[in-house]
């Protein structure tokens, strides 16, 4: 067996393609250059500078044209599959353009009418939204998850315009993420439905982001709650029916809505919670069949979700608690970002933090990150602005004196925790 695939392997042509290299241009929100001009001047910015160090942005141009147009240039994950940022060489590199432009206006709210009640059904976002610009970079996993999920997408459209049948090679548009509060899995799902609308955006117009109020969806009135849920569906429809859209449906934790019916059945829930995860499947069967539409969905708790509805999501995601490493690079983007406003910086001291992992200050943030195991992302997040608010309010500080007021600020969390759970 192993010598036959050796000799298939030998068989078949060794074919190199040319790595792929994705740079999101954001065109001002007042301009009106057209997108051709653009392209050719980016083009001209990538010629100048083709030797790149993984990721890396321009927000100011020699060039005027490009100064009053556009906000930024930035090659964009790079390092999702790597664990090191590498040279690149963008000469020997496919570069794949994407121009977009964001949306200044917040959610609009989707209104069920029932009865003399108006339900607020769901919350609706018009793609590229500046509500969720940065989030996608804001989000630090330990493995691969924000590529595994671009990857599937991505194959979900290359499969739908191949016409592959899916009957006889299924796939149900469906994500499902699932692991403890606090690890980022919304934000995930939101930050994926913007990343997709622009890396789509010379195929798709614009994205729609409907994120489905579960709770709101069952009724006080017996029987009505699978009835809301298939006009909700219904008004989602009406948005797939666009297809110069592209449709990303959130639930978040889907379990409220796709609740066990074994369970139901056997009386530990009322009769309506059947009714509602046979409307959500039926309604999942039915928009699965186009070719603009992802379903995301989260969970904190998938042993109470409906077994048929854990099987039509193609990809089940777990988002765990972050590692010693994953923390580590989160508490550095927060150092970052104070640097701009309230951290007094030395060159040596940014030159510590990032050329030589060895460095005192380094070390110092790698004990910190190790101390806070345990602690979800969103936990860490809030964690800096406790640590200024409680053991600083001075309008600037040292790096040095940040991190020992960080430090105890994660002593200071874990103190509460213990106090909490006695």
């Amino acid at each position: 067996m192993d010598e036959a695939v050796g000799d298939l392997k030998q068989a078949l042509p060794c074919v190199v393609e040319a790595p792929t290299v994705h740079v999101e241009v954001h065109q001002r929100g007042g301009s009106t250059a057209r997108k051709e001009d653009i392209k050719l001047s980016v083009w001209k910015l990538l010629n100048r500078h083709n030797i790149v160090f993984g990721d890396y942005a321009w927000v100011e141009f020699d060039e005027p044209f490009l100064t009053r147009n556009v906000q930024s240039v930035s090659i964009v994950d790079t390092e999702l599959k790597v664990k090191d940022p590498q040279p690149i060489d963008l000469s020997s590199c496919n570069i794949a353009l994407h121009i977009f432009q964001l949306n200044e206006d917040g959610p609009s709210s989707e209104n069920l009418e029932e009865e003399t009640e108006n339900i607020i059904a769901a919350n609706h976002w018009v793609l590229p939204a500046a509500e969720f610009h940065g989030l996608w970079d804001s989000l630090v996993y330990d493995v691969e998850v924000k590529s595994h999920l671009l990857d599937y997408v991505m194959t979900t459209l290359l499969f739908s315009d191949k016409k592959v049948d899916s009957n006889l090679i299924a796939w149900n548009r469906v994500v499902l993420l699932h692991g403890p509060p606090g690890t980022g899995k919304t934000s995930l799902c939101k930050a994926l439905a913007q990343k997709l609308t622009i890396r789509l955006s010379s195929r798709y117009r614009y994205g729609q982001l409907v994120e489905i109020n579960s709770h709101s969806l069952f009724s006080k009135w017996f029987s009505e709650s699978g009835k809301l849920v298939t006009k909700m569906f219904q008004k989602i429809q009406d948005l797939i029916d666009d297809k110069d859209a592209l449709v990303f449906v959130l639930i978040d934790e889907v379990e409220s809505l796709t609740a066990a019916r074994s369970a139901c059945r056997a009386g530990t829930e009322p009769s309506d919670a059947i009714r509602v995860v046979n409307a959500v499947l039926t309604q999942i069967d039915q928009i699965k069949r186009h070719s603009n539409v992802v379903i995301l969905t989260t969970s904190n708790i998938t042993e109470k979700i409906d077994v048929a509805f854990v099987d039509r999501a193609d990809i089940r995601q777990y988002v765990g608690l972050p590692s010693m490493a994953a923390i580590f690079k989160i508490y550095l983007s927060c150092l970052e970002e104070l640097m701009k406003q309230l951290l007094t910086l030395r060159e040596l001291e940014m030159i510590g933090f990032i050329e030589n992992n060895v460095s005192k200050l380094s070390l110092f943030l790698s004990e910190i990150s190790r101390k806070s195991e345990g602690l979800s992302g969103r936990v860490l997040r809030k964690l800096p602005f406790l640590a200024h608010a409680l053991y600083i309010q001075a309008p600037t500080v040292t790096i040095e004196g940040f991190l020992q007021a960080l430090s105890l600020a994660v002593d200071r969390q874990f103190e509460e925790r213990k106090k909490l759970s006695s």
